[in-house]
Parts: structure tokens; sequence; C-alpha cells
């Protein structure tokens, strides 16, 4: 199956090593504008420049709204697609097939996907008034693409009563444009997590984790899916940093770790003369990184394996690296593969020989990266997976 590569745009230019220290009530806006659309507009415009299937559209509960963020996305750009980080709850099902089926409609239809993530920060969770336990939100997860599913196929109105939604006469008439319907991208580590997405995911997405361990967790959703007669695809997230030779590249990353340690301290001190309100936040958890490595502080099953990964050593396999990992509490997509683009096309088309055809990209300055990326990487992972599948079909 032909790779499909994903990059992530956002509002502002932000990463751990730039833009704003903490989110919520307490931020640096010397950083700039929490929306600069002259920028959103250009990283789009670089990963469609730069040859990306369709970029990530990132959630938070103090966030821009991501829905108006793909449209500006798609409305800028001529063949990129987009994947919307969806968290279900505060939106009804019957409402989000008809805003993703009107947005498929008016932007040329086929470029759309939602990724659901139901959310592993009780803190971020409750910020959006959502106190349901983690493992009881995967149920509601659940009959919500389940829902959304039904309304973009059933061609008359019908009753539905579940645990969490409730509807009579429910239609939409508005449809995707393409037969296949729009994608669902899921996301969780959790026993609940995979019963979910056997049952109603297209693809699963993980973090970058070893691949003996990404295997082993393959197989284990593999088996979960063809008990119900269903198969998936998978995809993973890594922060590629890449440079003429490897030794540069290693250079570059104990760089990006020197520069995330002293950002995280200054995000300490600053931290210090807003107790209150950081207290009041449940920490500092929903910006680029996060002050806490203290397991015990996530539901996250995905986010707890990262933090004891990364805490056993920087270095997995070849070139699997975790020091921005440990560093950050495993705030998210934050493991790195460090190399000439040779060295790091080849990391991670191991992982496609392991079945995972989907590979989301995002590098630590998100725009230059993206066009470097265009230019020295993107390439040799098609020519790579191309070639492996033509041996396959031999």
């Amino acid at each position: 199956m032909p790779v499909e590569i994903i990059g992530m745009v956002g509002t502002r230019d932000a990463s751990e090593i730039k833009g704003p220290l903490v989110d919520g009530p307490v931020v640096d806006w010397t950083d700039g504008p929490v929306i600069d659309p002259d920028y959103l507009v250009a990283i789009s415009r670089a990963h469609d420049d730069a040859g990306f299937d369709r970029v990530l559209v990132g959630y938070g509960a103090v966030a821009p709204e991501g829905w108006a963020v793909a449209s500006t996305v798609l409305n800028s750009t001529k063949n990129l697609k987009v994947l919307v980080a969806h968290r279900p709850g505060f939106v009804q099902p019957a409402v989000l097939a008809r805003m993703a089926a009107t947005l498929d409609h008016l932007t040329g239809g086929g470029r759309i996907a939602i990724h659901f993530i139901t959310g592993g920060d009780e803190a971020d969770q409750r910020r959006e008034g959502d106190f349901v336990p983690h493992d009881t939100r995967y149920g509601r997860t659940r009959e919500m693409m389940a829902i959304t599913r039904r309304l973009w196929s059933e061609d008359s109105p019908f009753d539905f009563e579940g645990e969490f939604y409730r509807y009579e006469g429910a239609f939409s008439s508005v449809k995707p444009v393409t037969p296949g319907g729009i994608p669902f991208y899921f996301a969780g580590a959790s026993t609940p997590a995979i019963d979910v997405g056997a049952a109603e995911a297209d693809v699963y997405a993980f973090w970058g984790e070893p691949r003996e361990q990404v295997a082993a967790r393959m197989e284990i959703i593999n088996k979960a899916a063809a008990n119900i007669g269903r198969t998936l695809r998978f995809s993973i997230s890594l922060r590629p940093i890449i440079a003429d030779t490897e030794d540069e590249a290693w250079e570059k990353a104990e760089w990006i770790a020197e520069e995330t340690a002293a950002r995280i301290e200054l995000a300490k001190e600053r931290m210090n003369g807003h107790k209150d309100t950081y207290q009041g936040l449940g920490g500092q958890r929903n910006a680029t990184f996060s002050v806490d490595r203290d397991t015990a502080g996530t539901t996250s099953v995905g986010r707890k394996r990262l933090i004891e990964m990364s805490a056993d050593k920087d270095v997995y396999d070849e070139r699997l690296w975790m020091k921005v990992a440990n560093l950050t509490g495993a705030a998210g997509n934050s493991t790195a593969l460090v190399g000439t683009p040779e060295q790091v096309a080849e990391a991670m088309l191991r992982y496609y020989d392991l079945g995972i055809t989907t590979l989301l990209l995002k590098g630590f300055e998100p725009l230059s990266d993206a066009i470097d990326f265009g230019e020295r990487l993107v390439p040799l992972l098609r020519e790579g997976a191309a070639l492996r599948d033509a041996v396959a079909v031999r």
C-alpha cells in the first residue's frame, strides 16, 4: 500500500524550542499572537509544496478551534488534505457529522479525515467541563464514531439510544463527497482504547516507540480487529532531526535538548510567580511541553509508557531518540529519529516493514523543517516504500 505522509500545522510558530512557554492564562504574550493567519497559510502551503499527503490539526482545551483552522488550511492549498483532531464529549455526533461533511463539500471533497482523541489528561478535560472518567470516555468515543458513520450512510432517519447519546429521527442530508466516507483515525494505548479502535477506526495511530514494542502492540490490535472481522491501517508519529552527516545530526539533537531544558527552567521560574493560577490549571499540561514527569499525574497509558521508556535510556534501536520525551514528560509526539536523511528514512521504513503505512513527521522548527523534509526526506520515503511494495508483489 502506498505510504501516506502527514505533517502538522499550527496557528503560530511554536515547538519545544520556540514560541509560548506556557499555555492557558499564563502565557508569554511577547512571543506573538495565538493566531497568526499569515503563518498558518505559510506552513500549510509549505506542506502542500513539499508533497505531504495531509496535515494534522491538533486539539487542546485552550487552543484555537480546529475545524476553523482546517478550513483555512484547505482553502489556502491545492492538494493538501487535513486530519482534524476531535475530542468527543463537547459536540454532538449529529453536529459533527454535518460539520465534517459540509466542509468536505466546500473544499473539493475527499480532503478530510478525523482523528479521535479520547483524552488522558484529566486537567485538560476538566477545563472544558468534562468530568467523565478515563475508561468511560472510550465508550462515549465509540458511540460517537458509530453514530457519525450511520448519519453518513443511512438514507432515512433512525433512532438511537445508547449510554451517552439518544436520538429520535436522526438524519443528515449532507453526506461525505467520497463514497467510502471520511476516514477515522484513532489513538489510545489502554485496554478500552484497543477495543474501540479495533471496532471503529480505519487507522490506529501510535507515538514513536521502539520497533519491538510497536510490533507487539500491532499484534494485539490486529487480533482484536480480526475477531470482529475487521482490518486496520496503522500510523506512527516521529520527530525527524536530519543533517548532512550523522555527527551533525546528533549535535543538532543535543542542541534541541539543551534549548528545551532551558525553556523548561524558565517556565518553572515564571510559574513560581503564578502559583495560584498554575495550581488551578492542574499543572502546566496543555503547552508544547509539561514540567511533570510523574506517571501518577496522567491517566494516559501511552504517555506513561513513553515516560518510563525515556527515563530508562535516551536511544533505542539505531536512532530513536527519547531525550526530549524525558525532558518534557512525554507531552505528546516527542520521540525523534536522528541522522542523515538517508538514515532517518531507512529507520522510518523499518516501521513500514512492520505494516505501518502512515508516517507523521513533525519538526522542531515547524516551517523550515517542513520545507527541508519535502526536499530531502519525503522523496526517500516514497521511493523506499515503492521499492518495498514492488518486491512484495513479485
